[in-house]
This record gives structure tokens, sequence and C-alpha cells, in this order.
């Protein structure tokens, strides 16, 4: 919106102070409710926390639209509010997140975070309070030295899940792990020509931890269109032109419910069926890239 009547001069600092005071502003209230959830451990606590946290949410949707308001948002299927779901997505940006807990139509968004996230200022703080989980990835020679720390992300991840129950939810799993680049795809000699190797480990335990709570999968693919190969630049220089998102509302099969940590068979079997909704998604991205002439249906928040 502002990018209409701003230079990219003017309009980067305001987006930049609308997206940080967000987080500063509702991280630091989330953070405080968070320490009184310890002391009283009350449904009605975490109510409010999640009044908060869905504040900062649309915060965030106003920060990018302020930006760009051209979202087009394709659902197919019907999303209930009151639902639990597990989303995944490809990853090209930090973006992502002010994307996906901005549109307005998702149950309290809750992501799979890295390790690292957990030291930064006001944005560890408020995910812990919402009991967000924080991966940290072991390379296999770590592993091979000291083999508890296989298990340490699937208790992590099983523990999150576990307060998930509480509270409708939208646990979202950015499942290549990483924010593609050109370098990473290269590097992984990715089979996919928008996206890096998919990780199964992560949905595979919330599955196994809320498959049956769970209503849905919302399989989801995330585009943008502007003028450079820099997201968050085009972003806050008001350079962006549209963001594209869809999402597939899909039943969640009983055969990707199983033991992934100790049934090998399984294991193997759900990489396989991951494999194949990634080929579809990689196709689903290539439709999305070539299409920007289709009407657009704004998020939940602009009404």
């Amino acid at each position: 919106m502002l990018s209409r009547f701003l230079p990219g001069v003017l309009l980067a600092p305001i987006i930049f102070t609308i997206l940080v005071g967000n987080v500063v502003l509702w991280g630091g209230v989330i953070f405080v409710i968070g320490l009184l959830k310890i002391v009283l451990p009350l449904q009605i606590i975490r109510d409010i926390l999640h009044i908060a946290y869905a504040a900062w949410c649309k915060g965030n949707y106003l920060g990018v639209w302020l930006a760009c308001d051209n979202w087009q948002v394709d659902i197919e299927g019907e999303l209930d509010e009151k639902a639990w779901y597990l989303l995944i997505a490809n990853h090209q940006s930090w973006l992502d997140i002010m994307v996906l807990s901005g549109l307005g139509r998702l149950p309290a968004p809750k992501f799979f975070l890295k390790d690292e996230l957990k030291w930064v200022p006001f944005v560890g703080a408020g995910a812990w309070a919402m009991d967000m989980p924080f991966m940290k990835r072991v390379s296999k020679a770590k592993v091979a030295k000291n083999p508890k720390l296989k298990g340490m992300d699937v208790e992590r991840t099983k523990r999150a899940c576990r307060h998930f129950r509480l509270n409708p939810t939208t646990i979202i799993n950015f499942v290549e792990g990483s924010r593609y680049t050109e370098a990473k795809h290269q590097k992984q000699r990715s089979p996919f020509k928008y996206l890096l190797k998919p990780k199964a480990g992560g949905i595979a335990f919330a599955l196994e931890v809320l498959g049956e709570k769970m209503d849905g999968l919302l399989n989801t693919s995330i585009v943008y269109h502007g003028t450079s190969e820099t997201i968050c630049k085009d972003m806050l220089f008001g350079k962006l032109t549209k963001i594209h998102v869809d999402i597939k509302v899909q039943p969640i099969s009983a055969e990707l419910i199983g033991n992934y940590q100790h049934d090998r068979e399984f294991r193997v079997e759900f990489q396989q069926k991951l494999n194949v909704i990634w080929q579809d998604k990689d196709l689903q991205i290539s439709l999305m890239q070539e299409n920007e002439k289709l009407p657009t249906i704004k998020p939940a928040h602009s009404s």
C-alpha cells in the first residue's frame, strides 16, 4: 500500500520499524504472560496468551500489507478456525513466517524453529512462551560420539506437540529445514527445481503425537514476485509486486502415522510419500511462478 506513494528509501525504515516494533511489543508481552503461565497453569492464562499471539500475527500482516497489498491466497478445501492442522511449506525467506502468521485464516500458527533463534531477543522468549519447539541439527559425527543426541529433537517435538493439544493450532514445518538458496540447492544436488530436499523427521514426530487430533494437512506453497532475487529487500523497498500462497486442505492418511524413530520400514515409506508430495509441490510452484493473471483474494485481516 505505502509503496504506491513513498519511494523505497522512505518506505524501508517505516516497514522495518513496524515489523521490529511488533516483535518487541508482543514478544515482550507474550514472554511475561508465559512466565505467569508457569505460576498459574490455568486455561484462562493460555487463552490470554493466544489473544496476545493473535495480535502479533495481525501486526505481521499490517507490516507486510503496507509494503505489498497484492496477496493472492488460493485455498482448496474448507478451513476451520477451531481445528488442528499440520502445515508443510517451502521456505525461501524469514518473510514466510510473517506471511503465514498474517493470513488470518489459520488457527494459532506455531512454528518449528532453529535452535539458534532461542537467543534472538523477544523472538526466542516469545516462542518459548508459546511452547514452540527449537530444532537443533546434530552432525552424524557428533551422533556417533554421543548416540543420545539423536533423540533430542524427537523429545522436543513430542513435548511441544503435547502442549498443542490444549488450543486449536496450526503446526507449521518448513520441511526443507533451511531457506532455499542456489548454493544450498547445488550443494545438495536436489532433484527438485525450486526446492531443497525435504526432511521428514519433524512432521513424522508431530503426526505420531497428534495424528489422531489433527483435522487435516495443509499442503502450502509460497511464491513471491519481485524485481530482484532478494525477497526481503524487495519487500522493504516496495518492489514486491505480489505474494502468492496456495493451500490445499488434505486428509491425513493413517499410513502417515507410525513410529518414525524405531520402525525402519515405516520410516522408508514415509520418506517416499513425502518425496512424492515434494515432487507435486515443485510442479505447483513452477505453475505459480508463471501465473500472475489470476484474481487477487485478500487475506482475512483485510476485512
